[in-house]
């Protein structure tokens, strides 16, 4: 019971990290929301279980290996490489960003009220959060020039997800939630074998820069 009633405040918390993502200039600000929400992720997943049984803990052990330390690791390291400007440089101003993320925000504590959700979920910020968390992803993939603020936003977007799927761990089987990040380590290895690319040919990772292979 007392750490079911942790599922909230985590919630809330990752909220308050998705304002942060959309309002900070600095990408390495940006990696660093991303991991913190990888641990809260990890810490969220045992509260809604309610247990340390075995099952959970290895999902939130596997969660925060990946979410905060293994993907924010390469995401740093092609910073690093590509040897760019470290501001984020968005298409739409930061307030814009904020006002965006606080509409999005808004409609889906409103979208998950109207929702017939299962006992113990009615009165939660699981289904609103993650429905926000789905849409700040969103707004950071389409509104961010370079591609590595593009990545982090993929990953907030799958956050959002993987929150979703806590939602239905009583009839998600365990290979089902190791599955979700398994296909998030294949995507981020994949992103960044684009990111290279992007890099070495272009020497930067402003993705405006592909309208250069237009013939």
């Amino acid at each position: 019971m007392m750490m079911s009633s942790l599922v909230d405040p985590l919630v809330l918390a990752v909220l308050v990290v998705n304002f942060m993502l959309l309002g900070t200039s600095r990408i390495g600000a940006a990696i660093g929301g991303s991991a913190l929400q990888g641990v809260m992720l990890g810490l969220l997943t045992v509260a809604v279980h309610g247990t340390l049984d075995a099952r959970p803990v290895v999902v939130a052990v596997l969660a925060i290996l990946l979410k905060a330390g293994l993907i924010p690791a390469m995401l740093r390291r092609a910073l690093r490489d590509a040897a760019i400007r470290r501001e984020v440089e968005p298409l739409i101003s930061y307030m814009s960003s904020l006002v965006l993320g606080a509409l999005a925000t808004a409609a889906a504590l409103g979208f998950a009220s109207s929702l017939p959700l299962a006992k113990e979920h009615a009165g939660s910020l699981l289904v609103a959060g993650s429905i926000a968390t789905v849409l700040t992803g969103f707004i950071i993939l389409t509104t961010r020039r370079k591609a590595i603020t593009q990545v982090v936003g993929y990953l907030v977007l799958e956050n959002g997800i993987f929150v979703m799927g806590l939602t239905l761990h009583q009839a998600m089987p365990m290979l089902v939630e190791l599955g979700v990040l398994l296909d998030l380590l294949v995507a981020i290895f994949v992103i960044g074998i684009v990111i290279h690319h992007i890099s070495r040919e272009f020497s930067s990772l402003d993705v405006t820069e592909l309208d250069k292979l237009r013939d």
